[in-house]
């Protein structure tokens, strides 16, 4: 039977969970960029035991002390000290989006050169001097067109030539237990191994092609207690206060009768695959609810989804412990080598092996644009890549009507009539559509602001079926 351990600090319950008793637990990992646990919630309940955070945000540190309230930690990435740092085979961890992203647009996105993107280089420092056995990435997908392709070009190559094999992935968390629309790119490298960061990223049998992606985005489910309604899958979750933006189309409401109203903390933590109250602060932690609430909304939407990294860690696992030792690459990744590849992964069944050199050069001019696909592995000097299935073999499936609230709920949470409207109109002049019960409550709220005389054909949209 797993054991629970269950910790109280500062009077504030930690949600510390299942660890299975498979022996791993001798495998330790170091965790960067750390958030509020996500990396460090998954591997522990695959049996490895966090030994080291780095985090520099004041909330989430107090999380995180919560859950973990003696591990030693670093509040800057900058500043660790490499003799202080815990010897660990695993390295794991985010690092910040916001340069690379796509919400920032084709034009001034900054890349590995931004402020925040740009802390991938002091992280690589570190790397370099520990050599740890594994390092597991996780960032959007924006990191694969970031400068042109470039800067996920600098990623893999910073790995090969420190003698690491390399696979990445695009994983959406929808297929993984969490019911929300969340495609990020993993990556893992392994020291000298890149069958083993296959394994990590692949299963040996081709994952299943995905159909009827849109179908979970306007399915309606009802809660027979509440009234609520929402589709089967909520779109990605922001790192924002969760309120009403411009981009309203693409963000998930619970919708009532003649009532809208914005995910809870609690709701946002289930989407992610956080136990609920996860994100809470130490009970001494110096704001109040409200205050604390736009910071749980913000770390949650910056949190890696937790399903996505058990899926991994458990592979992880596999290979430390030698369960993936049937398959041996050698170091110049032959063409006998490329072949075993694509006959054991058959997702790059298609794939042909490429030099790295003579593709992504920067000297060759006729190259502007590197157009990465969503799969794929480096070694020394060879790579290949393929568009592969953001599914596991084994998809697992929850319902965004699971984790949301039955209680009753604080009117802070719910819309005015003057946000309806503006959500409306902002929706109509986009050209987008709405899950049609979130259009027709919107519609409905928007009335009470004028009474009925209000014309409804200004706050129509086109049906969404």
């Amino acid at each position: 039977m797993p054991k629970i351990i269950n910790l109280k600090t500062s009077g504030r319950k930690s949600l510390r969970h299942k660890i299975p008793e498979n022996g791993s637990e001798q495998f330790r990992f170091n965790s960067f960029f750390a958030g509020i646990g996500g990396f460090d919630l998954g591997f522990e309940r695959m049996g490895i035991s966090p030994a080291f955070h780095c985090e520099i945000n004041d909330f989430c540190n107090s999380v995180l002390r919560r859950h973990w309230p003696n591990l030693p930690h670093s509040n800057n990435i900058n500043k660790v000290d490499i003799d202080q740092l815990p010897d660990a085979e695993i390295w794991c961890g985010g690092f910040p989006c916001q340069d690379v992203s796509v919400a920032r647009g084709w034009i001034g996105r900054d890349g590995l050169n931004g402020k925040n993107s740009g802390l991938f280089y002091p992280f690589l420092e570190l790397i370099k001097k520990k050599l740890p056995r594994v390092v597991v990435l996780e960032n959007v997908t924006g990191l694969l067109s970031s400068h042109r392709g470039r800067d996920f070009k600098t990623i893999i190559t910073s790995f090969t030539e420190l003698g690491y094999g390399v696979a990445w992935r695009v994983m959406n968390a929808r297929y993984f237990g969490a019911p929300q629309s969340r495609p990020r790119v993993f990556v893992c490298a392994w020291k000298g191994r890149v069958d083993l960061a296959l394994h990590a990223l692949y299963e040996e049998e081709s994952s299943p092609a995905v159909k009827n992606v849109r179908k979970g985005f306007i399915t309606p489910t009802v809660c027979q207690y509440t009234g609520a309604a929402v589709p089967l899958v909520g779109y990605c979750l922001a790192a924002t206060s969760g309120r009403h933006t411009g981009t309203d189309w693409s963000r998930t409401y619970v919708a009532y009768y003649d009532k809208v109203r914005r995910l809870t903390p609690n709701e946002c933590e289930g989407l992610q695959g956080f136990p609920t109250g996860w994100s809470l602060p130490e009970k001494d932690y110096p704001l109040c609810d409200d205050e604390i609430d736009t910071l749980r909304y913000h770390a949650i939407g910056n949190a890696v989804c937790v399903p996505v990294i058990e899926w991994i860690a458990n592979r992880i696992v596999l290979g430390i412990s030698g369960k993936f030792n049937d398959i041996t690459v050698s170091k110049s990744l032959s063409t006998q080598s490329q072949n075993k590849i694509n006959s054991t992964f058959s997702d790059f069944r298609n794939s042909s092996a490429k030099k790295l050199y003579e593709l992504l050069c920067d000297g060759n001019e006729k190259i502007s644009t590197i157009r990465w696909t969503n799969g794929g592995s480096a070694y020394g000097e060879w790579y290949i890549a393929d568009n592969v299935s953001p599914a596991p073999n084994n998809i697992k499936e929850k319902k965004l009507l699971d984790i949301i609230e039955k209680r009753d709920l604080e009117e802070k949470y719910f819309l005015s009539p003057n946000a309806a409207e503006g959500i409306l109109r902002r929706v109509n002049k986009q050209g987008r559509t709405l899950f049609e019960p979130l259009h027709e409550a919107l519609k409905r709220l928007a009335l009470k602001r004028y009474g009925q005389d209000v014309c409804v054909s200004q706050l129509s949209q086109k049906s969404s079926k």
